[in-house]
């Protein structure tokens, strides 16, 4: 089989892997790892020194170790202690905790860079502390959050591939698999690369559209 026939035959094969694995991958990953960064930068935030003790260490540790050593330790490692995760679960898992250590760090930044004032305001007027996060703070930090959240969200399609290590068959994987036995890896590689390019590029355009929407509301 030529090149040009082998990739006209992979298309639709990598087409379905981008839509059913590596997409819902990274959305579900992204979705709980905000859960998880916004848990994780409040306790940061926490005056009780075991509280944001933790959460630091949390920190410290997802962005000083490897994602790939992460999915190891998930998948390969935590059996061992009883614990046994199917791939996918393990790669959200993973995943999950990746973005969940970098975005925590991102809302907590986001979140200091609200005036002290509008704290203050809230307070005065008997506004109760997550009253006062959920209507008068958080809203605010979005604006400031949004750009890098957006490049983490983006960073993360690119490192669903790491899934593949841990028998994933998302978009790489199923490259690889069509690539080995006619050896084509540059076609199909190129194929692959050309899907993730497409996906970041209407994530990056969502990013602008939501930016413009957001700086709408905001005086000049």
């Amino acid at each position: 089989m030529n090149g040009r026939n082998l990739i006209l035959d992979s298309l639709w094969p990598l087409l379905q892997a981008t839509l059913t694995l590596t997409i819902p991958l990274t959305l579900i990953s992204f979705v709980l790892g905000l859960a998880v960064a916004l848990a994780v930068a409040l306790m940061r935030l926490s005056s009780v020194p075991l509280v944001s003790g933790v959460a630091r260490a949390f920190v410290s540790i997802i962005r000083g170790t490897p994602l790939l050593l992460q999915l190891f330790i998930i998948y390969y490692g935590l059996p061992a202690l009883g614990l046994t995760f199917d791939p996918f679960p393990a790669a959200i898992l993973a995943f999950t905790l990746n973005v969940g250590g970098y975005g925590a760090e991102v809302i907590r930044s986001s979140i200091l860079s609200v005036p002290k004032g509008q704290w203050e305001a809230a307070s005065t007027v008997g506004m109760p502390y997550v009253t006062t996060l959920r209507r008068v703070v958080l809203p605010q930090a979005t604006r400031t959050a949004i750009p890098p959240l957006s490049n983490t969200l983006i960073s993360l399609v690119k490192d669903t591939s790491l899934a593949s290590t841990i028998q994933v068959t998302e978009l790489l994987r199923v490259a690889q698999e069509a690539a080995a036995p006619t050896y084509q890896f540059f076609a199909l590689y190129g194929v692959a690369a050309a899907y993730y390019w497409v996906v970041c590029l209407v994530l990056s355009f969502g990013q602008t559209r939501l930016e413009e929407r957001q700086n709408r509301y905001v005086a000049i």
